[in-house]
């Protein structure tokens, strides 16, 4: 999570945020975890996967697994459109840093929040598992929920399957 020097002088931290749009609902995860954006491509499927993993692509001679946010949240499969991205990001599996890709509906923007205006994670009523966020920010008056990537990213199936695609 980036955290710097809120640019009013207050000296407020804010932390920097991609957002993006998954089923119709925003969500973000902190800027540092993000390597880069790109547009949607073609995934090789590989067989014997846990449902969420779409498969992987080659991404300048990498083999990198893709994941559906919507399928690992529980949901059905996200629609591919013009707008869906796949975005990667930079995690530890395993002891070590490996690049995942994450198949989002499409990219808003970089948001910065301040610490203060993050909320903690609510107990109930968020239709993901809780251990999934990390908190909970208002942007134009609605809430977007904030992804802790480590424990999105973070399982045993998963690491399993990355070793599988490596």
């Amino acid at each position: 999570m980036n955290v710097r020097p809120h640019p009013s002088g207050a000296g407020a931290l804010t932390h920097q945020y991609l957002t993006f749009v998954l089923g119709g609902e925003p969500f973000a995860i902190g800027i540092l975890a993000v390597k880069e954006i790109i547009e949607y491509t073609s995934v090789t499927e590989v067989p014997l996967m846990p449902a969420f993993l779409r498969g992987v692509i080659n991404l300048r001679g990498s083999v990198v697994p893709v994941i559906d946010l919507s399928v690992r949240f529980g949901r059905p499969a996200g629609a591919i459109s013009r707008r869906t991205c796949i975005v990667i990001i930079e995690t530890q599996l395993s002891g070590e840093r490996r690049d995942i890709g994450v198949i989002v509906d499409s990219v808003n923007a970089v948001l910065e929040f301040q610490a203060a205006d993050i909320a903690p994670p609510p107990a109930f009523g968020a239709n993901i598992r809780a251990d999934f966020i990390q908190g909970m920010a208002k942007v134009d008056g609605r809430f977007v929920i904030l992804l802790d990537v480590d424990h999105v990213l973070a399982l045993h199936e998963l690491d399993q399957a990355v070793e599988a695609c490596a």
